[in-house]
């Protein structure tokens, strides 16, 4: 009885010292889907309502890698400041720590963004876009697809031209970014 009860032992404290303390993007958008700072929500491509019959070979197969899209938003108001300075650094955090790779930075008049990357640089599994600007929040866009190609993303832009998309349904996320 003893012998069982130290290997049980011994196998809860494996399992519990392999577990990682750090939190997972996953992880920090569950967390964070009931507190009343940040918006969410997932946006299907299907809701960009593209005529596959009218896309080129290559994008339809950009098309079709791309399964949707994860939004959560973080609105900054004179209340929760503190906040957002937290949640930025925790986000920060993350994205250092969870093996993405960086694809680029962007500096716009409507602040600032980094787009990263986790899997095969001809297989991404999924793409990161984090956004901040000091006076309006900051937005973190999961891209979650299957075999997405870094190729993809410009083939994605010409296939959102020729979308039928009604950006009235993004209200809330406009508001962040006015």
């Amino acid at each position: 009885m003893r012998n069982i009860c130290s290997g049980l032992l011994l196998v809860t404290l494996l399992v519990l010292s392999s577990c990682s303390a750090d939190q997972s993007l996953q992880e920090y958008y569950i967390d964070n889907t009931e507190n009343p700072n940040f918006l969410t929500f997932d946006i299907p491509t299907s809701i960009l309502n593209i005529d596959v019959t009218e896309l080129s070979e290559q994008q339809r197969v950009a098309y079709e890698s791309l399964r949707k899209l994860n939004v959560l938003a973080f609105k900054l108001t004179p209340e929760n400041t503190t906040d957002f300075g937290t949640e930025k650094d925790k986000v920060r955090s993350i994205l250092a720590s969870d093996n993405y790779e960086e694809l680029m930075k962007i500096n716009t008049p409507y602040g600032r963004a980094t787009v990263q990357f986790k899997g095969d640089d001809d297989a991404i599994d999924e793409v990161i876009i984090f956004g901040d600007h000091t006076d309006k929040g900051f937005a973190i866009v999961r891209v979650l697809g299957r075999n997405m190609n870094p190729a993809h993303f410009a083939q994605f832009l010409q296939i959102l031209e020729k979308s039928d998309f009604d950006a009235v349904q993004f209200e809330e996320l406009g508001e962040l970014v006015k």
